[in-house]
């Protein structure tokens, strides 16, 4: 669903369309997702339209750009030593 919404704003029904869940069960998820701030949400008549609250994910965005450097370091390091593994003849 969230995947969903950051192409933009769309309704519960659109959103459970692609899952084989009951709409009570979608409107339970959207709020956890809108208690956690990750979404918010507009009502207009009987249709209610959810929307991604982009600036929750600025934290995790952050933190997600501090741990790809070092991660990126691990996994050259796993991968030279793979290589090096690899060629070294076996006795």
């Amino acid at each position: 669903m969230v995947e969903r919404l950051a192409r933009g704003p769309a309704s519960v029904s659109e959103l459970a369309r692609p899952f084989e869940m009951a709409l009570p069960s979608v409107v339970q998820h959207l709020a956890v997702l809108e208690g956690a701030g990750i979404v918010s949400s507009t009502k207009v008549g009987r249709v209610r339209t959810y929307q991604l609250a982009t600036v929750a994910l600025a934290p995790a965005a952050e933190w997600i750009s501090h741990q790809r450097l070092p991660a990126e370091r691990r996994l050259d390091r796993l991968g030279a030593l793979l290589t090096t593994s690899t060629k070294e003849p076996t006795t």
